[in-house]
């Protein structure tokens, strides 16, 4: 498959595969005799685990590592590192995903109680210096 069409495949430029390319994101990439690049199932593999890392919040620095961690392989003991970085990111991930339920549930509550604090403001009941702190909300 030609960049083009990897590019396409995935939603992402020309220039970000050569990019990531460049750098060491991904593995170089086979070249055949004109010096185009030709993508392989490994090849997309890479770009699609890039892709969907990089959109969970890994590092470019950490895709390089496991990237070269991967072409290292055969010659040093690398899969306990590369599966570290992957270990590492997920507990990131996990972390993120705790602290976005944790808003959206912020959120919820003040859409459920937006009507009652407005009506609670008009009437005098609530005013900014008699409020509730919403820091304390989950530990009644």
């Amino acid at each position: 498959m030609n960049i083009k069409k990897a590019a396409e495949m995935f939603d992402l430029s020309v220039d970000t595969l050569r990019y990531y390319e460049r750098v060491g994101v991904i593995p170089p990439v086979h070249r055949n005799k004109s010096g185009y690049r030709e993508y392989s199932t490994n090849d997309l593999n890479w770009i699609y685990l890039a892709k969907n890392l990089r959109n969970a919040g890994l590092s470019v620095e950490s895709l390089i590592e496991f990237a070269n961690l991967a072409q290292l392989r055969g010659k040093q003991d690398v899969e306990e590192s590369q599966k570290q970085i992957l270990f590492d990111q997920l507990e990131e991930l996990d972390q993120k995903i705790t602290e976005i339920q944790e808003v959206r549930e912020l959120l919820l509550y003040k859409i459920e109680t937006y009507d009652e604090h407005i009506a609670k403001f008009k009437t005098g009941e609530l005013s900014t210096e008699k409020v509730e702190k919403l820091w304390e909300r989950n530990k009644l």
